[in-house]
């Protein structure tokens, strides 16, 4: 990937696209159907020091992001944090809907500065964009025109919570629609932490334990090919337990069939799972099963 181009304000991005520049500089709506985007830099990629929120209500394309495409197969929407990287598309046609910045500035001062930080899907990857039905896209619609309204209202001392109160019922109700996404796509879902059960049982079984470790979260959604964020959050909404609790859980059984069928000690199975020092094995265990090792063989043989 080449040197992406970094923007650190709003201003300077509504400079280089040639849109007017915002009513206020730390948060601005593009709405696509009304402005032509100079497309100078189309293929270039942009790092942006903000956040950015695009909706697309018909849309039958797909948009760069990252390393690869979201593909929206009747709009959506996608969301993008500070730090981030987004590629120019040179197609005229991609830009529709609309597109929301806001910088974390604007935030300074306000419970959501911290709050924003529960919203997982700013650190969602490819393929995770949210798929709306058609009453949820009329909500967004909603809520988008609410805030350029606002916006294009003169600037008072009310305008910034108002607009951090819009925003923030724009992202719980992202929240809610992601929810509802994870319920309604089971099947797929399903698939996903059927193959990470799979993986999981492969790797407790191998031989290369104590050489690899314990496996991580991001191990799991490597393996996946998803982001490690949609991976836990798809996980608690369906299983109600993280990436990590899994993980524990298959650990866990594969310890009590070593304690059954093996004479192993309680160190070499540790030292076998991965573990660098017994006690924290031993102290896991006890968590998980409220027995220590040890009192479970016993409990077993007797």
């Amino acid at each position: 990937m080449e040197k992406p181009l970094k923007f650190n304000s709003i201003t300077d991005l509504t400079r280089r696209l040639k849109l007017d520049p915002p009513a206020h500089p730390m948060i601005t709506l593009v709405n696509y159907d009304q402005v032509k985007i100079d497309l100078r830099d189309a293929g270039s990629w942009f790092m942006l020091d903000f956040y950015k929120i695009t909706f697309k209500k018909d849309f039958n394309g797909s948009v760069k992001y990252g390393p690869g495409t979201y593909d929206f197969k009747d709009g959506g929407m996608a969301f993008l944090a500070p730090g981030q990287v987004v590629q120019m598309s040179p197609d005229p046609g991609d830009y529709q809907g609309y597109a929301l910045y806001f910088h974390p500035g604007l935030l300074d001062g306000h419970p959501l500065a911290q709050a924003i930080h529960n919203y997982g899907f700013f650190d969602y990857a490819v393929a995770e964009a949210l798929f709306l039905s058609e009453k949820e896209k009329q909500i967004m619609e909603m809520l988008f025109k609410a805030i350029a309204i606002e916006l294009d209202n003169h600037i008072d001392q009310f305008s910034e919570n108002v607009l951090i109160s819009q925003l923030e019922l724009l992202l719980n109700h992202s929240n809610r629609f992601y929810n509802r996404q994870f319920l309604t796509r089971k099947n797929m879902h399903h698939d996903l932490i059927s193959r990470m059960t799979i993986w999981l049982n492969a790797r407790f079984e191998g031989a290369d334990m104590v050489n690899n470790g314990l496996p991580s979260p991001q191990d799991i959604a490597t393996h996946l090919n998803v982001s490690q964020r949609y991976l836990s959050d798809m996980l608690k909404t369906l299983t109600g337990k993280t990436t990590q609790q899994h993980i524990h859980l298959a650990l866990i059984e594969k310890a009590k069939v070593l304690l059954n069928q093996t004479a192993l000690s309680t160190a070499e199975i540790a030292y076998h799972l991965g573990f660098e020092h017994p006690q924290s094995f031993n102290k896991l265990f006890k968590q998980r099963t409220r027995v220590s090792p040890v009192q479970f063989r016993r409990d077993q043989l007797n």
